[in-house]
């Protein structure tokens, strides 16, 4: 069992074919046994980016009301949701400031550095997976594991 933090620029993937979705799918497939955790801000860049997909017509509309229910259901039932606290925003602050990333991947650091500071109590370490070339700088400059699924066909 793996523990993965996907940020929403990974989690797109799992419901549009682009590179990198076969790895995503891979890793958040329940069947695999991995916790998959995501930041509740998530479910609202996911839809968005489901949206502008739809409304670009990258996507039909029978393939757009897919992937946006498969998503809202596995948002509710797959994911381990990491909640938006008054301390996750703090911290979000602070890595806004200080790793210079804009604010919704200041959040999605924060979240991600609030699991894997709860899997190294427990003796695990976690993975960012992220397509985020910025958010992953900052993430390893943090001290983070990171997997860009940009890196896999």
């Amino acid at each position: 069992m793996a523990v993965y933090f996907v940020d929403s620029s990974a989690l797109v993937k799992r419901y549009v074919r682009e590179t990198g979705t076969a790895f995503v799918i891979g890793i958040t497939d329940p069947a695999a046994g991995h916790h998959t955790y995501v930041a509740r801000i998530t479910g609202v860049e996911v839809i968005a980016a489901l949206a502008r997909r739809g409304r670009a017509r990258d996507a039909s509309a029978d393939a757009l009301a897919a992937a946006l229910g498969q998503f809202r259901q596995e948002f509710a039932t797959v994911y381990r949701i990491v909640e938006m606290t008054p301390a996750l925003f703090s911290d979000a602050m602070r890595l806004a400031e200080t790793r210079a990333v804009r604010g919704y991947d200041a959040v999605q650091l924060a979240a991600a550095l609030r699991v894997n500071t709860e899997c190294v109590a427990l003796g695990l370490s976690s993975t960012l997976v992220s397509a985020d070339g910025d958010l992953n700088a900052a993430a390893i400059a943090d001290g983070l594991a990171v997997e860009d699924p940009n890196t896999h066909p």
